[in-house]
């Protein structure tokens, strides 16, 4: 297959520091070409994914969110990518464009990387009228079918690169943190609970917009000890290496996060999960197997305590199970698949006169 990959125009791909989404993308075409197909990534231009790769920006776009420059960035993607077979868009505006313009070929499918809300969900559901619509878990779905019955294609969890995250011994006496300076985060609930156990926390955090200096200065300096080391973004090579040797990660979310991406990356790495139930959490942690699902601080608190009885090779084990981006490859590749069966049974349906028009 020909398969058109949409960045968001925000982040180059992979993300230098912070980037879920752009992680992801990164990840999924690799796979996707180690399963032979062709792909082409539209995304800016300083990205550096080994896949070849088209853009109307050479540099990410600030602040993120701007709608002129993100509206040129996806009529320049599908302009790019329409001979591909499929085109498969991680924009939130570009599917929507796409079937404004009446775009038919190739087919779209769109991952929502954002909730399914009161205000996202209209949206969503206008897109789904001519858009495989794939949700990154089975609560997002749940959120979808809630808010609207948006349809959805696919459930389909985020993979990582296992040759990336390598397992490691834990053994370093501390706890780690990792995600956006955000009360969704839960970081308040992170420090308090290595406090009260009495651990080393470290605190790896993107915290570059007001809100999220607001929300440290108010709610998580405070909570902080003199000697304590600031929240810092902490680059790739060496989280990882903290990550293969911590006790635990601590994932206090207090919203329905959609996927979690940095509890598999941890999972990984063989360090257990200590996290909230909500969200996508309970999909991703098996608790007493690969962590703990906490209700409140208390219980992480005494999970911390608990955390020594959980193999880390079981956490490993599930990582290379459930999450690694192969299996993500596999399993977007058997969507494009029934995709292209789909679109092309509405072919063999439609007269000679009107494929023409399709195809124009």
């Amino acid at each position: 297959m020909r398969i058109g990959l949409i960045a968001p125009p925000w982040v180059p791909v992979p993300p230098p520091a912070y980037g879920g989404t752009e992680v992801v993308i990164d990840n999924l075409a690799r796979g996707l070409q180690e399963l032979g197909h062709e792909v082409r990534l539209f995304t800016v231009g300083e990205s550096e994914c080994p896949v070849p790769t088209d853009f109307l920006y050479p540099k990410a776009i600030a602040p993120i969110g701007v709608t002129v420059p993100e509206t040129a960035h996806v009529l320049a993607a599908y302009e790019s990518l329409a001979d591909m077979d499929i085109i498969h868009d991680h924009t939130f505006l570009g599917p929507l464009i796409a079937g404004l313009r009446g775009l038919r070929r190739p087919p779209v499918a769109h991952t929502n990387h954002g909730p399914f809300n009161g205000e996202t969900a209209p949206i969503l559901a206008q897109i789904a009228k001519h858009t495989s619509i794939v949700a990154i878990s089975h609560s997002q779905a749940r959120q979808a079918q809630a808010n609207g019955n948006v349809p959805v294609a696919d459930v389909i969890h985020h993979g990582i690169d296992l040759d990336l995250y390598k397992a490691g011994p834990g053994g370093g006496g501390y706890l780690i943190f990792i995600g956006r300076m955000s009360p969704d985060k839960g970081v308040h609930h992170a420090v308090r609970v290595a406090k009260k156990a009495g651990k080393k926390l470290i605190l790896s955090t993107k915290m570059r917009e007001d809100n999220e200096i607001a929300y440290f200065e108010s709610e998580v300096r405070p909570l902080l000890d003199p000697e304590d080391e600031l929240p810092t973004e902490i680059p790739l090579e060496r989280r990882i290496e903290l990550l293969r040797h911590a006790d635990a990660m601590l994932n206090p979310i207090t919203w329905r996060e959609p996927f979690g991406l940095v509890m598999t990356e941890a999972l990984s790495c063989a360090t257990p999960v200590l996290a909230f139930p909500n969200g996508a959490a309970t999909e991703i942690v098996e608790s007493g197997r690969t962590g703990y699902l906490c209700r409140d601080e208390g219980e992480m608190i005494s999970a911390v305590d608990q955390v020594a009885d959980i193999e880390r090779a079981a956490c490993r084990e599930a990582a290379r199970r459930r999450f690694s981006l192969q299996r993500m490859a596999s399993d977007h590749e058997r969507l494009y698949r029934r995709m292209l069966d789909r679109e092309a049974r509405l072919i063999r349906r439609i007269p000679a006169a009107g494929r023409r028009l399709i195809s124009a």
